[in-house]
């Protein structure tokens, strides 16, 4: 998830083939007389083919005799008429692959091997099934865009904000929290997401990661009171690779409940897991969200997680699966499991490769509604805006603006639950977040008497 902290693990054409150089054309006589004897004229291989025909009406030859206009000498030499292979009137003309063949009436031309037009409509028909369905779902993406959003939908003040490890490693001070106080007065934002891992590949979490926690919790509750302060606990996944975290490990999974009880004893008001790349339907995932519920609830802390964008079209993610290693998306099935199991799922809605601030905004609207549906009402939904400015592939500055996604999330809730309580939006993150982003967060998605 993180661009800088924590590292984010974070969704192909044809060269044509060399045409075959042409055979050198036949001479002419001296004075520009045929020779009386047919030159250059071959049987064809292949009468079911049909080739060009040369029209002596247009000054072309009669059958089997070169024209004056033709390119003489050897190939590559250029004639008075242009260079070799030109297409005029009277030449034939070589394709890729093609031999030089007669008509049944005794006219030159050429024609196409099977295995070249195979290959040209195996081209345009996989063009066409790529493009059209992409343009008929951006198409779609942006019509979901269209519309006013419900009065009435604006913040509940629950919304939540991720922070930097800056925060906990000894680099921000005192007049630093006094900053963020009066950054995040009057906004909705009620916790913190402080990056505080991340977690060792064996689940373990070394104290030395968060020196300063203690006093950040003591300085938020005192600065913001009400605003509570989650440890933001991460890492990359194996996924069945020699590196990363391996979930299917239950002492793995051990490891991350005892360091989900360690920042607890620190004093954190709950526990936020991103593990990335989280593939669809992992059972040990939602098994090791059980045993994080069991501890969490005992300490009447929360427990919150970063969650995947669900398929925009129904089994996107196996479709994906085929091709890529790490499919982007969750089924809304299994955003449901995890929804049920945890106090608050946060939708990381950027990094969608839209292109138009109107595909983004409706993919946007789109993500909030799949996540309403399956999202139990005793469940907190918070989805993601993108605080921080760059392009690339994944992620367009000029189409992923904080606008489009308030305005995308308004219309989603506007269309599927427009009285949901818990309900808000997730600025990511603190430190690239620029004044443009919070801008529009206020102006969007605070009531339009905030400052």
């Amino acid at each position: 998830m993180d661009r800088t902290e924590p590292q984010k693990p974070a969704t192909t054409a044809d060269d044509p083939s060399q045409e075959p150089t042409p055979d050198a054309a036949p001479e002419a006589t001296e004075g520009g007389i045929p020779s009386p004897e047919p030159v250059g004229v071959s049987a064809p291989d292949d009468a079911g083919d049909e080739a060009p025909r040369r029209n002596t009406a247009e000054g072309g030859s009669p059958p089997g005799v070169p024209s004056r206009a033709e390119p003489t000498g050897a190939p590559g030499e250029a004639s008075p008429s242009g260079p070799v292979g030109a297409g005029d009137a009277g030449s034939p003309r070589e394709s890729a692959g093609g031999d030089s063949a007669a008509a049944p009436d005794g006219r030159t031309g050429t024609r196409r091997r099977p295995w070249v037009r195979w290959v040209r409509r195996t081209v345009l028909a996989v063009a066409l099934l790529l493009i059209v369905p992409l343009l008929a779902a951006e198409t779609a993406l942006r019509v979901n865009y269209m519309g006013d959003p419900a009065d009435g939908t604006y913040t509940r003040d629950r919304d939540a904000m991720w922070l930097g490890h800056a925060w906990v490693d000894g680099r921000k001070k005192d007049a630093d929290v006094t900053a963020l106080a009066r950054r995040l007065e009057d906004t909705g934002i009620r916790d913190l997401y402080v990056h505080s891992g991340p977690l060792e590949h064996d689940g373990t979490l070394p104290k030395s990661k968060y020196p300063r926690a203690r006093w950040l919790i003591d300085a938020v509750h005192r600065e913001l009171p009400g605003v509570r302060v989650q440890a933001f606990l991460g890492d990359v996944l194996a996924n069945g690779g020699p590196d990363g975290l391996h979930l299917d490990r239950a002492a793995t999974r051990a490891e991350v409940v005892r360091s989900a009880g360690q920042v607890l004893d620190v004093g954190y008001d709950g526990v936020h897991l991103d593990l990335e790349p989280l593939h669809s339907d992992d059972r040990d995932y939602l098994s090791l969200l059980d045993d994080l519920r069991a501890v969490t609830r005992a300490r009447d802390a929360q427990l919150s997680v970063a969650a995947h964008q669900i398929d925009p079209l129904p089994a996107l993610h196996s479709v994906f699966g085929v091709f890529t290693e790490h499919p982007k998306w969750w089924s809304q099935e299994f955003f449901g499991q995890v929804a049920r199991r945890v106090d608050q799922i946060a939708v990381m809605t950027y990094d969608t490769a839209q292109p138009l601030e109107g595909t983004y905004g409706g993919f946007v609207a789109q993500q909030t509604s799949l996540a309403l549906e399956v999202t139990p009402p005793t469940t907190h939904l918070l989805i993601g805006l993108p605080f921080y400015h760059e392009s690339n592939f994944d992620h367009w500055g000029h189409a992923e603006t904080v606008a489009a996604a308030v305005r995308g999330a308004r219309l989603g809730l506007s269309r599927t639950d427009p009285d949901r309580e818990l309900f808000g939006v997730a600025p990511y993150i603190d430190f690239a977040a620029t004044e443009t982003n919070w801008k529009e967060y206020r102006e969007g998605w605070l009531r339009p008497n905030a400052s």
